[in-house]
């Protein structure tokens, strides 16, 4: 079964450097068994940024939750708060779309 991350987070990066960050860690991330995709978010009114994460299993995701990459997240992008949310992908709208089509 697929699992998914949510991250939410507020930064104390400027936009600027917020995306700076962003664009010189997507490498590593192209590299993390098991990560289908991974969408970057951000909330226009308040400027807090999101990722959203689809594993091909729940396996994957603890495994990830372990590394480096994803411990420094918070310190990475300067974060004074921060929500990680885990779930069970129970089924797709769309069967043949996306990061987890069948």
């Amino acid at each position: 079964m697929a699992s998914l991350l949510f991250v939410r987070a507020k930064s104390n990066l400027s936009e600027n450097d917020l995306e700076k960050r962003l664009i010189e860690r997507r490498p590593r991330f192209l590299e993390v068994p098991g990560l289908l995709q991974k969408i970057y978010g951000r909330d226009e009114s308040t400027g807090e940024v999101c990722g959203v994460y689809f594993f091909e299993n729940k396996k994957a995701l603890t495994e990830f939750q372990k590394t480096e990459l994803a411990k420094t997240i918070p310190t990475a992008y300067e974060v004074e708060e921060i929500r990680l949310e885990t779930y069970e992908i129970l089924y797709p709208l769309y069967a043949d779309r996306g990061p987890i089509a069948e």
